[in-house]
């Protein structure tokens, strides 16, 4: 007899159980963010680090970039978050699940930005992942699984925070001098995070049930596609070179045509040379030299030494060194005709590329469809937090749409609708990861 009650109890408290869960699950379909919250506190975030001209300066380190991580932290307290700042200087909201023995699922994104960039750049989802443990807060709905908030620090500069907690941080890093003029050794210092115990925020492979980011595009294909939604299928890795060019310098009046070692002409032929290689391929990689500097800078003198910086992006490793390869190939017969020399010098401050994961893919895909919202699958050309959280974790990302594919820059913009519509698609993919 004992026995039979026994059963009925927990036969009782399964069918109880069961409809809290249906309950819950109906529940949290139904459930919104709030778009006006996220674009106002999007106006709010920007104006830390504002100048008086109204342009952005919020780069890592700098009195914005500290500003705006104190009202941030603020906000996450109100939200209810349990907040701390770990050794590489990243802000961690975490919100207790019911079951504690299940892993975390985080999601999160940035706040600092480039020299007079934009508002929307990694503020979206770190601004949306707040919004969302705020409507959980709202609707009294307790997730199964531990969330954390994770505001990455450095993104723009070294992707210091993603680095440290995925265990890639080369200390070489802490020497280099960041856009606010301190090194990022110092720089870590000035956020509230400790040189010296960098590697002990690092995560073991397995620790996160999932990692999640919300993004503007940086691109215009969705909006000249007009969708709504971009699915990331991987994240570009990145490769980034320092490039050499030695020649002579003479004068320009007296030193025949044919008798030259005009570093400035090879490296003008290089330039050339990686537009080449870079289309002869079939794919979507890219290659740019974007910085050149030529000494000693005089209209009467023949350039002697000329400094370029060569970067190339795909989605494949190997295609990448491929196409190195064969610029590489190209650079020793221009150097050679030209009597100059061409040095590469790897600045391995790159980014391995990174496959989002299929099954959160899914996810995302099924919570668009659910909103009645229309989706694209694409690769992300830009680098990610998220590209280091992947040595870690299963990632997925989702993209909204940028006006004009506008982005590192103050005309840069995403509609409130679009944003929200950003942020719903990851409170649902979120809540479909918790039912696992």
């Amino acid at each position: 007899m004992p026995y039979f009650k026994t059963s009925i109890t927990i036969c009782f408290f399964t069918i109880l159980s069961f409809s809290t869960f249906s309950q819950t699950k109906n529940t949290t379909k139904k459930i919104k963010v709030n778009q006006d919250r996220i674009e106002n506190r999007i106006f709010e975030l920007s104006k830390f680090g504002k100048d008086l001209n109204g342009k952005g300066y919020r780069v890592s380190f700098t009195k914005g970039d500290v500003e705006g991580r104190k009202w941030f932290i603020d906000q996450m307290k109100k939200a209810g978050l349990e907040v701390t700042i770990d050794f590489a200087g990243n802000i961690i909201g975490k919100r207790q699940g019911t079951i504690d023995s299940l892993k975390t699922i985080g999601f999160g994104s940035h706040i600092d930005m480039v020299p007079d960039g934009g508002d929307y750049d990694g503020c979206l989802g770190s601004i949306s992942g707040l919004e969302i443990m705020e409507i959980l807060k709202e609707n009294n709905i307790v997730t199964r699984h531990p969330l954390e908030l994770i505001i990455f620090s450095d993104e723009e500069g070294s992707l210091l925070g993603s680095k440290a907690l995925a265990g890639a941080f080369n200390k070489e890093r802490l020497k280099m001098l960041s856009q606010s003029g301190l090194t990022v050794g110092e720089g870590i210092i000035a956020i509230g995070g400790k040189v010296d115990s960098i590697s002990s925020v690092m995560r073991k492979k397995g620790d996160l049930a999932a990692f999640l980011e919300l993004h503007i595009e940086q691109g215009g294909i969705l909006e000249k596609e007009n969708i709504q939604i971009g699915v990331v299928e991987g994240i570009v890795g990145i490769e980034d070179w320092e490039v050499t060019v030695e020649g002579f310098a003479n004068h320009a009046g007296t030193t025949p045509m044919n008798l030259r070692k005009d570093a400035l002409l090879s490296a003008a032929k290089l330039i050339v040379a990686v537009n080449e290689v870079i289309t002869s391929h079939d794919g979507r990689q890219v290659g740019t030299v974007g910085k050149i500097s030529a000494a000693p800078g005089a209209y009467n003198v023949v350039p002697g030494k000329v400094v370029l910086g060569l970067e190339i992006r795909d989605l494949s490793y190997d295609k990448i060194w491929e196409l190195f390869h064969e610029i590489e190939k190209r650079a020793a017969d221009i150097a050679q005709s030209g009597g100059t020399t061409i040095t590469f010098k790897n600045q391995l401050l790159g980014a391995t590329p990174a496959l989002t994961d299929k099954s959160i893919q899914d996810k995302i895909i099924r919570a668009t469809k659910s909103l009645n919202l229309t989706y694209k699958q694409m690769q992300s050309g830009a680098g990610h937090d998220s590209q280091d959280m992947a040595l870690i974790a299963p990632i997925g990302m989702i993209f909204v749409p940028s006006v004009a594919g506008i982005s590192h820059s103050p005309k840069e913009f995403s509609k409130a609708v679009d944003m929200a519509n950003g942020a719903n698609v990851l409170l649902q993919t979120i809540l479909a990861l918790d039912m696992e």
